[in-house]
Order: C-alpha cells, then structure tokens, then sequence
C-alpha cells in the first residue's frame, strides 16, 4: 500500500500516521513545541537533509498542524508555529516521549524532562480516562465500533470487529 493510501484507512491512527508516521515528521513538531521556530534551526538541530526538512514542513503545513508565519520581507524569512491541531498533537508526542524514557532510555536516564507549569512539579505524561481519570492500558480498555467504522483495505480483519454489533 502507497504511503499516501494511509489517509483514506477507515481508521484514526492509520489517518494521523499519513501525517506524523515517520520519526522527522515528529521531530519536526517536537522541535517547534520546544521552540525552535525557523527553518535553519530546526536543520541545524536535526542535521536533517533540507529537502526532506522542506518536505515534512510542508506536508504537516498542508495538514493544519504547523502553520508559516513571515516574520522578516527583503528577504522574505519564514517560521513554523504550532497550530490548534498541532498544540493537539503535543500530548500524544509527550505519551510517546514517556514510554521511550521508560523503554529506551540512556542508563544516565531520560534526555528531557517535563515541569509542569500548574502544579510546580516535575512529571511524566500518562493516558488517562476522560471520563474517572484512571490511566488508560492495553488491559483496562476494549475496542468497540464507532460511527466510522468499515470493513475496508487497511481495516480488512479490524473492520470485522468494527462492524460488529457494540459490546454491551
């Protein structure tokens, strides 16, 4: 399947990796929530080729996650802020910074750490539920159908699952 099917997947995570599923991508996004905003920061941090730089800016401009800002004309200069979209995503790149520190981590321990602005206290992201607050795990949860599920390439076994009366 083409990279570019991804998008048409009856599925959310299929969907959002035709955006971010490649490691510059997030990078990308990791580096402008940290805040590095100008092209030649974000080459110089990543020591990624510019073209692919360019390509990635692009794409996750197109998608809405990162917006082009003019902040210099004679020349034109440009910088990458964080949308709604983008700011939406940043959540979902601290859940996987946290599972990458307890998995992949330096024996020196994490490369970063978070300080939470409203309690005063360094922490670590966890998924929890919307709904009681407990955390969210392979164990705690189920897959049930949603309005948007169909039996389709990319969702070929899945999609018997979501089109399957809900569980009750």
């Amino acid at each position: 399947m083409a990279r570019t099917d991804f998008g048409r997947i009856a599925c959310s995570i299929a969907r959002s990796a035709a955006i971010v599923g490649d490691a510059w991508a997030l990078l990308v996004v990791r580096d402008v929530a940290v805040g590095l905003h100008r092209f030649d920061e974000i080459q110089r941090d990543l020591g990624v080729a510019t073209n692919v730089l360019s390509d990635r800016l692009q794409r996750l401009t197109d998608a809405g996650v990162l917006r082009r800002h003019r902040y210099e004309q004679h020349p034109d200069r440009f910088e990458y802020l964080l949308t709604d979209k983008g700011r939406d995503l940043v959540p979902v790149l601290l859940a996987l910074m946290a599972w990458g520190d307890r998995w992949e981590a330096d024996p020196d321990g994490p490369p970063l750490i978070l300080y939470h602005h409203d309690c005063h206290h360094i922490t670590e992201a966890a998924v929890t539920c919307g709904q009681c607050g407990n955390d969210l795990t392979a164990d705690s949860v189920e897959y049930r159908p949603g309005p948007g599920g169909r039996h389709a390439p990319g969702t070929a076994i899945i999609g018997t699952v979501l089109t399957s009366p809900p569980i009750e």
